[in-house]
C-alpha cells in the first residue's frame, strides 16, 4: 500500500466512490481519502477501535493549493500522524478526541463572533458619541440664536467676520478638541494680513462664544482663558484724534474733489455737527427726523438707550440735502433695493479709501484717490468726528457734562445718575447750535483768514 499522491487525489472521477489509503502509522491507524461519485475529494482517518471495528473518521476536504478545501495532502497526512498517536496512547477515543476538538472550535469561533460583534457595537457607540459632539460651528450656531440674536444688526457683522476668518479654520472641530494654538492659528492668519485690530476684535468674540459654551455646561474649559488679548497684535491704544480747526477747513476744500457722492459728503458732516455714531446715521429712517421742529431721534442706539438730537441750522441743511434724494423712502440711506439701509461700514471705508498709501498696491473696484482726504494730523475716521464735534463744544465753553450728554453717554457715577434727573435739554440744544454756528464759519468760502475766537455761553 503506497502513500496517496496529489495526482490521484486530482485525477477525474470514475462515477462511483473509490478509496485511497496509505500504510498505517505505528500500526494505530492510517490516512485514507474518499473521491466520491459526485468528485469531491474527503480525508479520514482509518482506525480499529477497541472492539476492533473499522472507523472511517472524517478529518478534511482535499485542497490542492490551500483553496477550496480544509487541508492538503501534507496537511492530512499530518493530522492522521497526530491523531495515531493520540490513539498509540490509549488515553482517549479518538471520536471523543475529534468531537471535543470540533466543540472547541466552535466554542472559539463563537467567542471570536461574539468579540466582533461587542467591537462592532462600541465603534457604533463611538461614532454616536462623535456625531453627538458639537463642532465649532454648530456651537457658533447656538450662540448666534441665544446671545447674537440680541444685537442691533442680529448678528449679521458677527457671522460675517466668523464666515470668513473663523470657521474655515475651526468649524469642524469638535469644541472640546480645540486648543490655543487652534485659536491663534486664527489670529495669526489675520496678523499676517495686517488688520491687527481685527484680529482682536475676532479674539475677542471667539472668547465670547467658548465662555457662552462653558456657561451652558457644554464644555469644561474655555480655550481662550489662557491667551492675553495683549499677545493678539500688541496692546491697544486708545484712539484721540482730534481734527484741527484748519483740518476741518481743509477737509471742505478737498472733498468736492474726493469723488464721493453726495450723501456720502452728507454724512461726514453730520456726523461732525451732530456727534453722533456714523452706523446711528446709515441706519436711521425718516420717520425719526423733523425738519420743521429741528429734531432727529435715535431710537436705540448702542447704550440702549433713545437719544434726541436737536439739529443746527449746520446740521438741517445736510438733512434736506438728503431728504431731496431719499424722503420719499423709509431710510435716509437705503441699500440699492430699497429694502433696508445701507452697511454700516460703507462710509468708513470710502473714507479709509482715500486715505491709502499710494505705494501700496490698488484695490480691485476701490477709488483710485487713493490722498483724496489725506489731513496733515493723520489719518481720520468717522468716529473721529464724533469726538472732534464733542472738542469743539468744551473749546468753545460748553460744560463737559453737556458734551457728554450731547454724546448720549451715560453718567458713570451711579449716584448721580440715579438722582441728578435733569434733562440738559435746553443746554444740549444750546451746545449743538454753537456747534453748528462754527462749523458754517469754518466751511464757508472766504473766511480762511478769520480767527475764531472761543465763544462761551451760559
Amino acid at each position: 500500500m503506497a502513500n496517496i499522491t496529489d495526482k490521484q487525489l486530482t485525477a477525474r472521477a470514475s462515477g462511483k466512490d473509490s478509496w485511497l489509503s496509505e500504510v498505517a502509522i505505528w500500526g494505530h491507524g492510517s490516512l485514507a481519502a474518499r473521491i466520491t461519485a459526485s468528485g469531491e475529494r474527503l480525508f479520514y482517518f482509518r482506525y480499529q477501535n477497541s472492539r476492533a471495528e473499522r472507523i472511517n473518521l472524517p478529518i478534511g476536504t482535499y485542497s490542492r493549493d490551500g483553496a477550496g478545501g480544509t487541508m492538503t495532502l501534507a496537511d492530512a497526512r499530518l493530522r492522521a500522524q497526530q491523531l495515531a498517536s493520540l490513539h498509540k496512547s490509549g488515553q482517549r477515543d479518538i471520536k471523543e478526541h475529534l468531537e471535543a476538538e470540533e466543540a472547541d472550535r466552535r466554542a472559539a469561533q463563537a467567542a471570536e463572533r461574539a468579540r466582533q460583534e461587542r467591537e462592532r457595537l462600541e465603534a457604533e457607540a463611538a461614532a454616536e458619541r462623535l456625531a453627538a459632539r458639537l463642532n465649532v460651528r454648530q456651537l457658533f450656531e447656538r450662540w448666534a440664536t441665544v446671545d447674537l440674536i440680541n444685537r442691533k444688526d442680529g448678528g449679521k457683522e458677527v457671522r460675517r467676520m466668523f464666515e470668513k476668518d473663523v470657521l474655515p479654520t475651526l468649524g469642524s472641530l469638535p469644541i472640546e478638541e480645540v486648543r490655543k494654538r487652534h485659536i491663534t492659528e486664527v489670529t495669526d492668519a489675520l496678523l499676517a494680513r495686517g488688520v491687527n485690530r481685527m484680529a482682536k476684535v475676532i479674539f475677542s468674540l471667539m472668547r465670547q462664544m467658548f465662555r457662552f459654551a462653558v456657561d451652558r455646561d457644554l464644555l469644561e474649559f474655555d480655550p481662550t482663558a489662557n491667551i492675553r488679548k495683549v499677545k493678539i497684535g500688541g496692546k491697544d491704544v486708545e484712539r484721540d484724534r482730534v481734527l484741527s480747526d484748519e483740518e476741518i477747513r481743509q477737509l471742505s476744500r478737498q472733498l468736492p474733489d474726493a469723488g464721493m457722492s453726495a450723501m456720502a459728503e452728507a454724512a461726514i458732516w453730520i456726523a461732525l455737527s451732530t456727534c453722533c455714531r456714523i452706523g446711528e446715521l446709515l441706519e436711521a429712517r425718516w420717520e425719526h427726523v423733523d425738519l420743521e421742529n429741528g429734531t432727529w431721534l435715535i431710537p436705540a442706539p448702542k447704550n440702549k438707550r433713545a437719544h434726541k438730537v436737536y439739529l443746527s441750522d449746520f446740521a438741517k441743511t445736510q438733512f434736506r440735502r438728503l431728504h431731496a434724494m431719499t424722503g420719499d423712502g423709509t431710510w435716509i440711506y437705503p441699500n440699492s433695493d430699497e429694502d433696508g439701509p445701507v452697511c454700516s461700514k460703507t462710509i468708513t471705508k470710502q473714507i479709509g479709501d482715500r486715505q491709502r498709501d499710494p505705494a501700496k498696491a490698488p484695490m480691485s473696484g476701490r477709488s483710485k484717490k487713493c490722498e483724496a482726504l489725506r489731513l496733515p494730523g493723520g489719518k481720520w475716521t468717522p468716529h473721529d468726528l464724533r469726538r472732534t464735534g464733542a472738542t469743539l463744544m468744551t473749546m468753545l465753553g460748553v460744560l463737559p457734562e453737556v458734551a457728554e450728554r450731547c454724546l448720549n453717554h451715560l453718567e458713570e457715577n451711579k449716584v448721580k445718575r440715579i438722582y441728578q434727573r435733569h434733562s440738559y435739554e435746553k443746554e444740549m440744544c444750546a451746545a449743538w447750535a454753537l456747534l453748528g454756528e462754527r462749523l458754517s464759519l469754518l466751511t464757508e468760502a472766504g473766511t480762511e483768514n478769520v480767527v475764531l475766537l472761543r465763544v462761551v455761553r451760559h
